[in-house]
């Protein structure tokens, strides 16, 4: 998929069109005057005005409480380029969809791919699908969570698209 959620519309607010914002995302300063996201029902829209204070935003041609009416519960979307562009990464941080895919290894041993990426409140863990070489040495766990942080993740290489982890082994056996 090339689109990225990042945002929930929600209730109408005021006269004129403007609607609360629900933002999905570690990146929020994407959302700025004339940038353009797409809904789930494949509309366009174009940010007129945002107060990330209120989590309030007018987005072009939504003049009424009718027209926003419209857009309530819409899913918010953009695209991976318009992400890379937008968004300014710190160290050892990573677009979710560069990990996932990645290859998984503990001490030069394959133990899988990532599958998807979960968030809880402490950590974001990585789901990996086991590798059928381990699925072959035991009755064990199609898949198994390592938590994203720095007793587990020893790098990331996206260019190579590898993880090299520690004490990973010992999650995948206890799951």
């Amino acid at each position: 998929m090339d689109n990225i959620y990042v945002a929930k519309i929600g209730k109408t607010v005021g006269l004129k069109g403007q609607l609360k914002l629900h933002i999905d995302t570690d990146f929020p300063e994407q959302f700025k005057k004339n940038a353009t996201f797409i809904t789930h029902k494949k509309q366009e829209l174009q940010i007129e005005s945002i107060n990330l204070t209120s989590k309030t935003v007018k987005f072009f041609g939504i003049n009424s409480i009718e027209d926003a009416q419209r857009y309530i519960n819409a899913q918010l979307l953009t695209t991976k380029n318009d992400t890379i562009k937008n968004c300014k990464l710190e160290k050892k941080q990573f677009f979710w969809f560069d990990i996932e895919q990645c290859n998984v290894f503990e001490d030069g041993k394959l133990l899988g791919k990532i599958k998807e990426i979960h968030r809880y409140p402490i950590d974001d863990y990585l789901e990996v699908e086991t590798s059928t070489k381990l699925l072959k040495d035991k009755d064990s766990a199609k898949t198994f969570m390592i938590p994203y942080n720095d007793s587990y993740i020893l790098d990331v290489n996206i260019d190579t698209k590898i993880i090299n982890v520690q004490n990973a082994i010992d999650i995948f056996e206890a799951s």
